[in-house]
């Protein structure tokens, strides 16, 4: 089974190579080399194993919440999408809080409609994107989703002596583990 999603996981990668051109060479300022399409996928698979490659995406689980990458190296740019509700059904004051919520609270995470749906995002320019951006990034997203309804929060920076801290933290580390790619 291993295999077949590596396999899987290399046709993605190997369907977009050629792409990779458009990134620059360089490392970043912190060492890294810059976010390709092979290197998020393997940061991806090291989150969750039975990750499947869908074109120019990779849905997986974080914590049972499913989520979508969406990457293109000719554009530069990485999204990920977390699905929340379907958008039908929203009224002005729930739209008025996402607006209020994506200022403040959200952080880098977005809640975003498209298709008919609530999502919560995290879009970043696919190369200078560090792998501990796309973490928190990824982070924030699941939390916005838990959090729609309540405190709308991404969690990584909430004032006051509630819980939302610990809990971003705790699912920072976690997606952390066997991340020395």
């Amino acid at each position: 089974m291993k295999k077949l999603l590596v396999s899987i996981m290399l046709l993605w990668i190997g369907s977009f190579a050629a792409a990779q051109e458009a990134s620059p060479d360089q490392p970043s300022p912190a060492g890294e080399p810059p976010m390709t399409m092979p290197r998020l996928a393997e940061i991806i698979l090291s989150i969750d194993p039975e990750a499947q490659a869908r074109g120019p995406s990779i849905e997986f689980t974080v914590q049972d919440i499913p989520v979508i990458v969406i990457a293109d190296a000719r554009a530069d740019r990485m999204r990920a999408m977390v699905p929340i509700r379907a958008a039908d059904g929203l009224d002005p004051a729930e739209l008025m809080r996402l607006m209020q919520a994506n200022f403040d609270s959200a952080l880098d995470a977005r809640y975003a409609v498209a298709q008919g749906r609530l999502w919560g995002v995290f879009i970043h320019p696919l190369s200078p994107l560090e792998r501990d951006q796309f973490l928190s990034g990824l982070a924030q997203t699941v939390n916005v989703a838990r959090t729609y309804g309540q405190t709308y929060s991404g969690g990584a920076n909430i004032f006051g002596g509630g819980d939302s801290n610990g809990i971003y933290e705790e699912l920072f580390e976690e997606l952390r583990k066997g991340q020395d790619l």
